[in-house]
């Protein structure tokens, strides 16, 4: 089990297979997003235009993990927040979007 967000540090929280797990936007982290994903920008336009996709989301979710837990696959977390839900997701990855635009 990882440590609880921390959202003094801009860290979000997601529910995965009945375990909370963090997400830090962290320069490496975001750095990573962006070589997948393109300009942080753009992702972030394309995002308040509601164009931004499942995969974009899971991406993005899955660069900023901290500590990921033995065994998480990218494919696991993608139906993890599937099962979820977008309604679920989207307070995370407004936190995260928010946290790109603001920095922390």
């Amino acid at each position: 089990m990882s440590a609880p967000a921390n959202p003094a540090r801009g860290e979000a929280a997601i529910r995965v297979a009945g375990e909370m797990l963090a997400l830090r936007p962290s320069f490496a982290a975001l750095v990573a997003a962006e070589q997948e994903l393109g300009p942080l920008f753009a992702l972030v336009e394309r995002a308040v235009a509601g164009r931004l996709t499942l995969g974009e989301i899971v991406a993005l979710f899955w660069h900023c993990l901290r500590g990921r837990p033995e065994g998480l696959t990218r494919e696991r977390l993608g139906e993890a927040v599937t099962a979820g839900g977008l309604a679920a997701a989207t307070p995370v990855l407004k936190l995260l979007l928010g946290q790109i635009l603001a920095g922390k």
